[in-house]
């Protein structure tokens, strides 16, 4: 049953994503409804309310699609359907209906360059050269030696050409060898990806994440990618020991062409009220093309680099160098920010923070000028999971173990309950292991708690909701000082907000005029005439009088 009736539980708000938070759901590691050890959208009906209660604006939901599951579900074989491990598409208009009712918006993960090689797409394609679908992936003749036909590398490590003994030619695939990308310079494959996203709007989804959304268009003269020094090598996508380091990817992603495309899809967006993040997987030029498709009002709303996702801790001045970059490309970019995903490190762990540098951070985030992603569990403070390689299921970890441990660290199940070895995941063996350093700080140990983690979060995205400015305000430039940053949000009201990034004392001067402070519930330090005197990890938000 199509599920257009939910969207008028919300209001028809064609801003509403400007300043959201939203929270991602890795369906998997969520809630396991059936006992199967696996997540799925029964489960996420279930626990719902969870999200609701902690202030977010809406869900990210990771791919729920029919898959071999080879890179669990980022390699797509139907994308109109529901794999059987996630339930029907009844269960998924079921989250849509619950989620609508505690006025949560629904965005769906879409999976656009590349599919699974059992999408009925490739096995069309892959038979010869002829067929109607033949040109729907990028397939290259070799060279005359037998060789790929340029240097191009897949993330996952390797060559990204694999040959088809079928066509006499390689296709190209930026991950798995199971995972073709789709060829965008030919038209009836965008067409197809168009309708794709409008079946999934006309069952009433309000957005969707943008998986690699600069990947989606390769160069169509195949040049080769150029080396990158070493001395560049340190800002990466990709684990330190992946030769796709070394070079710098001008002609395999981030082709202009794009542009086009996401004008396409901002269009079909448009009637249903509905926005669009985008994951921009690039280590050199990110906040450059995060702002050149979310700048103009006619591509796509929102986009995350990879800055604030990065090994290294964010620092007053790397955040000042980020929006400062972020500012020169486009005035009018819209950044959504995260610090923890499916993809990367716990930041809890990457970054080696205490409890009180963790709720620093959680109330920075909530400051900051854009949206907000929040992985599921960030709010409990989980650090990073440790897995010995005989639990290992990602096949990025396994390939690089063990230099590179890969993303299971910090997929591992939500922990909801103590008193159980599954953490009230699962009533079956769940898929990766439950931790016991997560069971103590599930939601059932914080809920009640005023000093916990969670709590911290929910008086977070309480004062973020309470605060419109701080939602979708003006930003001025951040000024750092030694560990200090500190940046004045202006709109409805206007709010001076300090934060001390580090272990030692510091000082600060509110701007002229009279000013209250506010945020005592996170924590915010009161300022003794003009004077902000911060202890290590202090913050201090105040508001003009």
């Amino acid at each position: 049953m199509m599920q257009r009736e939910n969207r008028s539980v919300l209001a028809a708000d064609p801003e509403w994503w400007r300043g959201a938070v939203i929270y991602q759901i890795y369906p998997r590691s969520y809630q396991d409804s059936d006992g199967d050890g696996i997540g799925d959208l029964g489960g996420i009906v279930e626990r719902l309310p969870h999200i609701a209660r902690l202030g977010a604006d809406a869900v990210w939901i990771s791919p729920f699609f029919k898959s071999p599951m080879k890179d669990f579900g980022y390699d797509v074989s139907d994308y109109c359907d529901v794999d059987p491990m996630f339930g029907s598409l009844a269960d998924f208009d079921a989250v849509v209906a619950k989620a609508h009712a505690l006025g949560l918006r629904v965005m769906i993960d879409l999976v656009l360059s590349h599919t699974s090689n059992q999408h009925t797409w490739f096995k069309e394609s892959r038979e010869d050269r002829t067929n109607p679908k033949a040109d729907w992936f990028v397939w290259a003749d070799p060279k005359p030696d037998g060789t790929p036909p340029n240097n191009w590398l897949s993330i996952f490590g390797g060559s990204a050409w694999q040959w088809e003994g079928r066509r006499g030619q390689y296709y190209l695939h930026n991950f798995l060898t199971s995972q073709p990308d789709l060829n965008f310079h030919c038209a009836p494959v965008q067409e197809a990806l168009l309708d794709v996203t409008r079946f999934w709007l006309k069952r009433g989804v309000d957005g969707f994440r943008l998986d690699t959304i600069n990947f989606y268009i390769a160069d169509k003269y195949l040049r080769d990618n150029p080396s990158l020094p070493p001395d560049l090598r340190n800002n990466t996508i990709a684990p330190s020991v992946n030769p796709y380091n070394h070079q710098l990817h001008l002609f395999d992603k981030n082709q202009p062409e794009n542009i086009e495309f996401l004008k396409k899809f901002r269009a079909v967006l448009n009637p249903y009220a509905a926005a669009a993040v985008g994951e921009v997987g690039d280590a050199q030029r990110g906040l450059e093309i995060m702002a050149e498709y979310t700048s103009g009002g006619d591509k796509v709303q929102m986009c995350y680099p990879f800055e604030m996702l990065q090994p290294a801790r964010l620092t007053a001045a790397s955040l000042v160098e980020t929006f400062d970059r972020m500012m020169a490309a486009a005035r009018d970019a819209w950044p959504c920010w995260a610090f923890s995903n499916h993809d990367v490190i716990r930041h809890v762990t990457r970054w080696g923070l205490s409890a009180t540098a963790a709720k620093t951070y959680a109330t920075l985030l909530g400051c900051l000028r854009g949206s907000i992603c929040l992985y599921q569990g960030e709010e409990l403070g989980l650090p990073e999971a440790e897995l010995s390689l005989d639990e290992l299921k990602d096949p990025y970890g396994i390939e690089f173990w063990p230099e590179f441990k890969g993303r299971d660290g910090c997929r591992t199940p939500m922990v909801w309950v103590t008193d159980n070895q599954t953490g009230g995941f699962s009533s079956g063996k769940p898929w990766l292991p439950v931790k016991p350093p997560h069971l103590p700080l599930s939601v059932a140990a914080q809920e009640g708690d005023p000093g916990s983690m969670l709590s911290h979060y929910r008086a977070m995205l309480a004062f973020r909701r309470a605060h419109p400015v701080l939602r979708h305000g003006t930003m001025e430039a951040i000024v750092a000082q030694g560990d200090v940053a500190q940046f004045m949000r202006r709109g409805e009201e206007e709010i001076f907000c300090v934060f001390n990034l580090g272990d030692g004392s510091a000082s600060a001067q509110l701007p002229p005029g009279n000013w209250t402070s506010i945020g005592t519930e996170l924590g915010s330090q009161t300022e003794e005439g003009g004077r902000i005197d911060l202890g290590p990890w202090g913050v201090c938000l105040a508001k003009r009088a």
